[in-house]
């Protein structure tokens, strides 16, 4: 096990020069995963910082992002407001907002995509639970792949370790809350005064809840791929304690 280890920071290690030496002619601030795979190059020589220290630096900064983009998400107008994970009419319900604006009821419709986003806010309060989980699953090779790894390497992991346990978390309380505020009543409302006009040659499903627990954990994943590029392009971003030990910064 210690063999493997270390050859996966040796590894790293030599990936980590080999890339600085090919962009040493343009050199980069660089962001805080490029300060640890450098601590995971130093590990390998002999360095001052464990193996736990590194993977615990990636796991803190990685916490730090994760709490600020769910509590983000779970504020009031965290997806309302936000064009980027803003909730709308379902793509088969889109023909009837525009009928239904035509006969002078926008102020239904904004009703609706209202209560839809605060469902959506109301369940993203069960992802950062779900998200810190995963964090202690991770391994140094998990830790070692996000490092070298893509842009989104972290929320891609993220994905394929939380998704479904945030869909199972969020339906429940989406479809609780879209009751609450009543945009299932708003929803099926609308919908049904659609499939009774003259243009309606198609009906639309009212049922709503699959549709926005989907959205809402697409929004909450678009959040922590934000936080993760500030991770990964700012020196100065999420630094506590336990990321300045390892870095050495002062």
């Amino acid at each position: 096990m210690k063999k493997t280890v270390l050859f996966a920071l040796l590894l790293a290690g030599y990936s980590g020069a080999a890339i600085a030496q090919s962009d040493s002619t343009q050199p980069k601030k660089k962001g805080i995963f490029g300060q640890i795979l450098d601590k995971v190059g130093d590990v390998a020589s002999g360095g001052s910082s464990s193996n736990d220290e590194i993977a615990n630096g990636l796991k803190e900064a990685l916490r730090i992002g994760i709490s600020k983009g769910s509590d983000q998400a779970s504020a009031v107008d965290g997806y309302y407001k936000n064009t980027l994970i803003k909730i709308l009419m379902p793509p088969e319900a889109q023909k009837v907002e525009s009928a239904l604006r035509k006969l002078g009821m926008g102020k239904q419709v904004d009703q609706f995509i209202m209560s839809l986003n605060r469902s959506a806010e109301d369940a993203a309060k069960k992802a950062k639970p779900i998200f810190l989980n995963a964090l202690t699953s991770m391994t140094i090779q998990d830790a070692v792949g996000i490092l070298r790894g893509q842009d989104n390497a972290a929320t891609q992991y993220l994905k394929r370790t939380t998704s479904d346990q945030l869909m199972a978390a969020f339906t429940p309380v989406i479809d609780s809350t879209l009751k609450k505020n009543n945009a299932t009543r708003y929803y099926g409302d609308l919908v049904r005064t659609y499939n009774k006009l003259p243009i309606a040659t198609t009906k639309v499903n009212p049922d709503l809840t699959n549709y926005a627990a989907t959205k809402a954990v697409d929004g909450i994943f678009t959040l922590v791929a934000q936080e993760e590029k500030q991770i990964r392009e700012n020196p100065a971003a999420r630094v506590n304690d336990l990321l300045k030990k390892v870095f050495g910064q002062q």
